[in-house]
């Protein structure tokens, strides 16, 4: 068997767990995934059947597009919604040039460190894991590149970008950081993984 499928995996379920799924349908083909969906985030995961997993790293250098939700104003341990939302101690509301501006500083290559709760392993166990242990988890900054940001709309809080980015560029660290440079804060409710401007591995934006 050699294939690809662009499945629309829906937000609420882990990529492993989409993976899973496609190989209890193809048992003893090999099976592997080009890039890992957060949890909340739906949208096109790329699953390679057979001989295709050769395609995996090839299909890792195709820049990925993301439709990204924001509200500002609050911070979580897990930089999204799915950990205890804190709301930020400043009563601050960014305009939306300081947006644009903050926005802007953000796009080309950039350094930027995952969030403790990610499947990065750390003495090889997952972060998430000895997060969820209540080990503190502080994991190195790494090179990614962001290749465009546009803000689709903002009205404070809630901030919606369209992302391209390049492999390893954790959406939740994005909105994050631009949080902190901000001073009031991001958190990430939801992410629609949608189509690469190169290579069409993902659904038409609507």
């Amino acid at each position: 068997m050699f294939g690809l499928l662009n499945i629309n995996k829906p937000s609420g379920i882990t990529s492993r767990t989409a993976v899973d799924r496609v190989a209890r349908l193809v048992r003893g083909t090999k099976i592997g995934h080009a890039g890992t969906l957060d949890p909340i985030a739906e949208g096109v995961l790329v699953i390679c059947l057979g001989g295709a997993t050769r395609l995996v790293p090839f299909l890792h250098q195709v820049p990925k597009r993301y439709l990204a939700t924001y509200l500002l104003g609050r911070t979580s341990s897990t930089d999204d919604i799915e950990g205890d939302v804190i709301p930020a101690d400043s009563d601050r509301v960014p305009s939306g040039v300081e947006i644009r501006q903050t926005v802007d500083r953000f796009v080309g290559e950039i350094a930027q460190r995952p969030p403790a709760f990610s499947a990065v392993k750390v003495k090889g166990k997952r972060a998430y894991t000895l997060a969820r242990q209540g080990m503190h988890v502080q994991l190195e900054p790494k090179l990614v590149t962001i290749h465009r940001i546009e803000i689709v709309t903002y009205c404070y809080p809630r901030l919606i970008l369209d992302v391209t980015c390049g492999t390893g560029t954790y959406l939740r660290s994005l909105g994050r950081d631009l949080g902190t440079t901000l001073a009031v804060g991001a958190v990430c409710p939801s992410c629609d993984a949608r189509r690469s401007d190169r290579f069409i591995l993902m659904r038409p934006a609507t």
